[in-house]
């Protein structure tokens, strides 16, 4: 991993602004810290309310029910995202956090009798997978299951199905096997759930259970990967950090920030509105962009320079306001507890072989992690 990719630098100077076109819709990146974190949290005036069209490039053609919680504003986004914190905040229970641990410690400790490790499909992809079971409270081997789509749920369906159609089949095996025999587990959990003193639909269920896999999947395997690419090229960073294990905090987040695996989301605003002087049409949409943010100089000393010390670091990489992402804990659970891990059993990480993943877009384009990293792995 090199220094981070800033496409938007330029721009961001300029105007505060960038026009890209994404899948024919010619819409304005937000790109500044202060204007990202200000449209974040202004849900009125960038609205959610917006079912496939909050990611970007949106997603009409890879699933059928709106996401839930985040395709909604509030009140009816906080009622919504009450229904699965319970699943989400278990990534700050001792036991799970234990699990986290131990699987990580175990793989690790595999992966140094290995001759070379392809680190995105053979560590990272197994590792959010199982690490996922802990959270949502489901047998462990759904794991394997899990795995078997690959990097993301969305790209990786079988020849001639519409995208994510294996996903789709999937979680309405689950939910109905839920109803037949609930339990304690997520999908449970959304059987015996109420909204607005209404059991949820089955739309409503697909809806949670499906922004559960697809996202915070290809975001966490890109930034473990990333962080596996950083160490190979500063060796000098485990020692830096197994002088201080409080410095393991301090370094997740900086890698968040960095990485940004997820470079954007979309925002739709419900009348015409001037965004930093481009026009948006009523029901037109927008980008806030959080790599460019977190890149931004008036809000970082250096952003351009990796720093594992930095503090404050108000990074955007999990968004802000009423949307921040859900998976935050779990994320940061998994990158603190591997950083932990990798000072305690690994020396060195060499590269053998690398094909970045770029985000080709009309306007830039962006690394953003790895397609595949093929490392060494050397003890302590």
């Amino acid at each position: 991993m090199k220094s981070p990719d800033d496409p938007f630098e330029e721009k961001r100077k300029a105007s505060g602004t960038l026009r890209c076109e994404f899948q024919g819709e010619d819409l304005p990146m937000i790109l500044r810290h202060a204007d990202v974190r200000q449209a974040a949290k202004d849900w009125k005036t960038f609205s959610s309310d917006a079912p496939f069209r909050v990611p970007i490039p949106s997603e009409e053609d890879f699933r059928k029910m709106r996401q839930l919680p985040i395709e909604t504003d509030p009140p009816e986004h906080t009622e919504y995202r009450k229904i699965v914190e319970p699943f989400f905040k278990r990534a700050k229970n001792p036991k799970v956090i234990a699990k986290v641990e131990n699987l990580i410690d175990r793989m690790l400790r595999e992966s140094l009798e290995l001759d070379s490790l392809e680190v995105v499909r053979d560590f990272a992809l197994p590792l959010q997978s199982h690490a996922l079971t802990y959270l949502l409270n489901v047998d462990e081997a759904e794991a394997e299951t899990w795995i078997s789509w690959g990097i993301h749920v969305f790209r990786d369906g079988e020849s001639g199905e519409l995208k994510g159609a294996t996903l789709d089949r999937y979680l309405n095996e689950r939910l109905d096997q839920a109803i037949q025999n609930p339990g304690e587990d997520f999908f449970s959990a959304l059987t015996k759930a109420t909204f607005q003193g209404k059991r949820l639909t089955k739309d409503e269920m697909l809806g949670f259970a499906n922004l559960t896999f697809a996202g915070g999947r290809d975001t966490v395997i890109h930034t473990i990967s990333s962080i596996f690419a950083y160490i190979a090229g500063h060796p000098e960073a485990l020692d830096f950090l197994r002088a201080d294990s409080k410095r393991v905090v301090n370094a997740s987040e900086e890698f968040f920030r960095v990485i940004s695996p997820l470079t954007h989301i979309g925002r739709v605003c419900p009348v015409k509105t001037d965004v930093h002087g481009s026009t948006v049409p009523p029901q037109g949409r927008v980008s806030l962009c959080w790599a460019s943010a977190n890149q931004d100089e008036t809000a970082f000393d250096a952003p351009n320079e990796i720093r594992l010390d930095r503090k404050p670091n108000p990074h955007l990489a999990f968004g802000a306001g009423a949307h921040l992402c859900l998976g935050a804990a779990h994320a940061r659970l998994i990158v603190r507890t591997l950083l932990a891990k990798l000072c305690l059993h690994v020396s060195a990480v060499e590269v053998v072989a690398a094909q970045e993943n770029v985000e080709k877009e009309a306007q830039y384009q962006r690394s953003v992690g790895y397609e595949s990293l093929e490392v060494q792995l050397k003890g302590l």
